[in-house]
C-alpha cells in the first residue's frame, strides 16, 4: 500500500475527533492604516501565488487602527476592505473590547454585512469566560453563529483565566498581548521585558506565555505568539519566531509589518530534512496499516506518527516543497 492508495486518510487515523480541527496560518498579520491595510490584502495575494496557498492572514484592525472619534467611519472601510479581498484569501477583523462603547457598532456594521467573508474575529483585552461568552453572544445576534474567535489574552487576570477561556468552543485560537501585559503590572516589569530578548528571560512574561500555550493547546486551540516590536532587526525577529515555534509551544505568530512576514513562515516552517523523515515514516506507517514499525533503529507508533504527520500538515500550511509520496495527502478532493 502507499500513501496515494491508503483507504484511510492519515487525519481520520490519528486525530481522531479533532481531525476536523482548522489548521491556522503560521502568520496573522495587523494593519489599520487604510494605506497598510491596502498593501497587506495586495501582498497576501502575490504570496499565495507564489507559495500556492494562503500562508498568512490578514486581520484589520479596528482597536488601534481607528482614530478617536472615527469609530464608526473605520469601521466602514474596513469592512469594504474585506468585502473586496479575494475569495481564497483569509481576512479577519479586530474589533474593540467587549466593554468599549464601540464594540456593538463594529459587529452590527462589520459582522452584519461581512461577516460571511471574514475567517476570524479577533475580541482584545478579554479578562474572563464571561467576556467570551458575551462576545459570542453578540456574533450570534449578528447573524455570524459560523464565525471563529480569536482571543487577546493581555492582562494577568486573564492568565489566570486562560483555559476557561479556551475551553469555550467558539475560541479558535488564544493571542498573548505582550505590550498590554507588561503594561498591567504598573511598572513591576522593566520595559525590556516588552523587547525582542526581554520577553523570553523575564519571568512574569515567560509565564505567562507557557500558560497561554499550555491553554490552547489542552483544549486543542491555536496558540499565538505576540508582536516583535523592533520590526528593522530581521535577526531578532528571526530569533524570536524561533524560539516561540521551537521552546514555547506556539503555532502561530502576529506581524506587524510586512518585513516579518517572511521571518514567522521560515521560523514555523519545518526544513527539509524533518519533511523526509516525516514523509518516510508516515509512508511506513500506512504500509504497515498504522501498526508499529522499526525505522532506523527507532520504534514508531501512532504517538509518533501523529507527530510526524503534523509536521506535515505544517509544511503544507507553509507553503514548504513536499516528496511526491506526501502531496497526495493535500490534494484537493474531487467532487
Amino acid at each position: 500500500m502507499s500513501l496515494s492508495t491508503a483507504t484511510l486518510h492519515p487525519r481520520e487515523v490519528l486525530l481522531g475527533a479533532q481531525a476536523g480541527a482548522v489548521l491556522l496560518p503560521v502568520c496573522d498579520h495587523y494593519s489599520g492604516v487604510e494605506a497598510r491595510m491596502r498593501k497587506s490584502l495586495a501582498l497576501q495575494q502575490e504570496m499565495a501565488t507564489e507559495f500556492g496557498t494562503c500562508v498568512f492572514d490578514v486581520t484589520l484592525d479596528c482597536e488601534d487602527g481607528a482614530p478617536v472619534g472615527g469609530e464608526a467611519e473605520h469601521a466602514a472601510l474596513v469592512t469594504e476592505l474585506a468585502l473586496a479581498a479575494a475569495p481564497a484569501m483569509r481576512v479577519g477583523v479586530r474589533v474593540h473590547p467587549v466593554d468599549h462603547p464601540s464594540f456593538p457598532s463594529d459587529l452590527m456594521t462589520i459582522v452584519g454585512r461581512a461577516g460571511h467573508r471574514l475567517s476570524h474575529l479577533m475580541v482584545p483585552k478579554v479578562e474572563s469566560l464571561d467576556d467570551v461568552v458575551e462576545a459570542a453572544g453578540a456574533l450570534d445576534a449578528a447573524g455570524a453563529e459560523a464565525l471563529p474567535l480569536h482571543v487577546l489574552i493581555e492582562s494577568p487576570l486573564a492568565v489566570h483565566h486562560a483555559f476557561a477561556i479556551a475551553a469555550h468552543p467558539r475560541v479558535q485560537s488564544l493571542s498573548f498581548g505582550l505590550m498590554d501585559f507588561v503594561s498591567a503590572h504598573g511598572g513591576a516589569i522593566p520595559a525590556d521585558g516588552m523587547g525582542a530578548k526581554g520577553q523570553f528571560t523575564h519571568p512574569l512574561v515567560v509565564r505567562a506565555k507557557l500558560e497561554i500555550a499550555s491553554a490552547a493547546h489542552a483544549h486543542g486551540k491555536v496558540p499565538s505568539h505576540c508582536v516583535v516590536t523592533e520590526f528593522n532587526d530581521v535577526d531578532a525577529m528571526r530569533a524570536a519566531a524561533r524560539r516561540a515555534a521551537d521552546e514555547f509551544g506556539y503555532t502561530r505568530m502576529w506581524s506587524i509589518h510586512p518585513s516579518q512576514i517572511r521571518p514567522i513562515l521560515e521560523a514555523f516552517a519545518p526544513d527539509e530534512r524533518r519533511i523526509d523523515i516525516a514523509t518516510r515514516i508516515v509512508d511506513a506507517a500506512v504500509r504497515a496499516a498504522w501498526a508499529p514499525v522499526s525505522i532506523d533503529g527507532s520504534l514508531h507508533d501512532r504517538a509518533s506518527y501523529r507527530h510526524f504527520w503534523q509536521v506535515l500538515e505544517r509544511a503544507h500550511a507553509t507553503g514548504r516543497p513536499l516528496p511526491a509520496e506526501a502531496r497526495a495527502w493535500f490534494a484537493p478532493v474531487s467532487s
